[in-house]
Formats: structure tokens, sequence, C-alpha cells
């Protein structure tokens, strides 16, 4: 077999790419047009990232081994779990900019495509910091771990919605673009033909002197899409550490990033139908990454000092499937009392 930089098959590589777009291709022609997802539809599609990601974790495990095989999987349980806290904050986004249900997996998917590029960036630095030495096991294990105490600290917030006009990514956008404050189908971008045809409908006429002259314009869903960017990217600043702390293989920490993330468009319905009911799965979440940073510490001073734990890719992988399981249960045996949304 031939081997690449990443210590991989180009093979394996080349299943990788062609399975996870392959899926894009099917999920792409089956939401293509601008209807609702339901939750049962939300369920079935959801259903379908995750055997992809078995389909993949099985040719691992016949070509690899099942230590690789546990990494992988690890991986891709931590990115899913670590995903929900930023799916609340997407959720948050959405009701700001008052995105209509059905215009809300079309949004998603563009998430989508800006977090496999970002990834990619972030795992390629990631990875290679590592390579420094075993002193930036300690460093990745401080970040995860901080990312868990900012987490603990934020449990008891109320989810209120932010006021997301003085956000970075916002302010920005709108001095590229002059933006028309309503949402026009689903279009990001109105062509001055496009914005004289709106203006001309009677309830916009008061918008007329408003607005200044240019070649686009910028509506609410394109200013949305441009905060959730950047709210990934600092997202990936504390889960790209915690996935990295599983496994140092790129080609590992991507494809299990990546097959993560591509299920999150349907998963995003699922956990806004689920919200009020998984009130302690943040907790386990938080558990997790205290695992994850403890596990690279031990993992560290042994490499470092010889007084250390190798923990067995297998025994993690079942470590956080034990703890998600547990707060699924505690959610499921101590439910609180609903906020108001």
């Amino acid at each position: 077999m031939i081997q690449d930089s990443l210590g991989f098959p180009i093979e394996t590589i080349l299943v990788f790419s062609g399975l996870a777009l392959a899926a894009i291709i099917i999920d792409l022609y089956a939401h293509h047009n601008d209807k609702q997802i339901s939750l049962s539809n939300a369920i079935v599609w959801s259903l379908f990232w995750i055997i992809i990601a078995l389909v993949f974790a099985l040719y691992l495990y016949l070509h690899h081994g099942s230590a690789i095989a546990s990494l992988f999987i690890t991986g891709y349980v931590l990115e899913k779990a670590l995903s929900v806290d930023n799916l609340f904050v997407i959720m948050a986004i959405f009701s700001w900019f008052a995105v209509p249900n059905n215009y809300r997996h079309r949004l998603l998917y563009w998430g989508v495509i800006g977090a496999i590029i970002f990834r990619a960036i972030f795992v390629v630095i990631g990875t290679g910091l590592l390579y420094l030495g075993p002193w930036m096991e300690f460093v990745f294990s401080i970040l995860v771990a901080c990312t868990g105490i900012m987490m603990l600290k934020n449990q008891d917030n109320d989810q209120d919605i932010k006021d997301y006009s003085n956000h970075f990514a916002f302010r920005i956008a709108k001095r590229i673009f002059p933006s028309y404050p309503k949402i026009v189908g689903h279009h990001f971008l109105l062509s001055q033909k496009q914005l004289d045809t709106e203006l001309t409908k009677p309830e916009n006429k008061n918008l007329f002197d408003t607005i200044p002259k240019s070649n686009f314009y910028a509506t609410p869903l394109f200013l949305c899409i441009i905060v959730i960017e950047l709210s990934d990217v600092m997202f990936a600043f504390d889960s790209v550490p915690a996935v990295i702390a599983v496994s140092q293989e790129p080609l590992i920490v991507y494809s299990a990033m990546i097959f993560a993330i591509l299920g999150l468009r349907t998963m995003y319905f699922i956990l806004q139908a689920m919200k009020q009911y998984l009130v302690h799965l943040g907790k386990a979440v938080i558990c997790l990454l205290f695992f994850i940073a403890g596990k690279l510490a031990l993992n560290a001073s042994n490499h470092l000092f010889g007084y250390g734990i190798d923990i067995y890719p297998s025994t993690s992988l079942y470590i956080v499937l034990g703890i998600l399981a547990l707060g699924i249960i505690a959610s499921i045996i101590w439910p609180e009392k609903n906020k108001a949304q």
C-alpha cells in the first residue's frame, strides 16, 4: 500500500473522502428545497449520518485494527457531545435574527461547509504543535480543562437571546455590504434590481430613503450566517484540542470531526425539540472535558517522567459513552422545571 504523510494508506483517505462526499450529495438531494424539517425526518437523517460514520469505523477496524477504530469512534462521540453547546448557541442566533424554520437547514448547511474548512486548518496546526514534544500535551490539557471550567461557570446562566447587533462579524458584514432589514426568500444577497423590486411593494416604501446605493445588499440571512461562522471558529478553539487529545493522527481527528459535523444539521432539529428534557447533558459534557484533560496530562507525564497512565483507546471509548449515558439517564430521573423560553 502507498503511504501518505498522514500515516495512512491512500486507499483509506479515498474511502473517507468518497463516503463523506456521497453522503453529502444524498443529503443535499433530499433537502434541496426550503421545506421545514420535521422531528421524525430529523431522527431518520441523524441515524443515516451515524450509520455512515459507523461504516467508516468498520472499514478502519477491518484494515487498521480495533485500536484505530476505537480512537475514531471516541473522537466522533466527543465531537458530537461538544457540538451540543454550539447548537444551543446557534438556536439563540436563529431566534435573534428571526430566521423561519424552513430556512434554518439551508443556513446550517453553509455553516457546516465553513466548519469543514476551519476544522482542517485547526487540525493541521494542532497536530503539528504536538510534534514539538510531550510538553505540548500539557498545554492542550490545560486548554481542554479551561474549556470545562468556562462551561461550568456558564451552567447557571439563563438561555436569554443575546443582542447580536454588536457582534464583531455582524459589524464587519454590514461594512462590506449595506443591509436590507427584511428576509427575502432564501437569498443571502440582493442585487440592485432585486432591491428595487422589493422597494416597490407598498409595505416597504418607508425604507426607500434609508438604504445607501450599492451593487449588493445583505439580507438578515447573510448576516446570520456570518455570525454563525465566526461563532463556530470560536467553538473550534475548544473542540479541536479535545479531539486531538484522543488521537494525534490528523486523519483520525479530522474524519471523526467531519462525520460528526455533517450530522449536526439534522441533530439541530432534534435538540430543538428535546432541549428542555436533556437538562443534565451539559454537565456530562463538562465531565467529559475534565476526563480528556486528565487523560492527556497523564499521558504527557508518562512520556516525560515515566510516571503516568496510557489509557487504552477502547477504555477511553467506554468511559466517554458511559459519561454521556449517565447524563441522559440523570435527565430522565431528575428532570428540572422548565424555564420560560
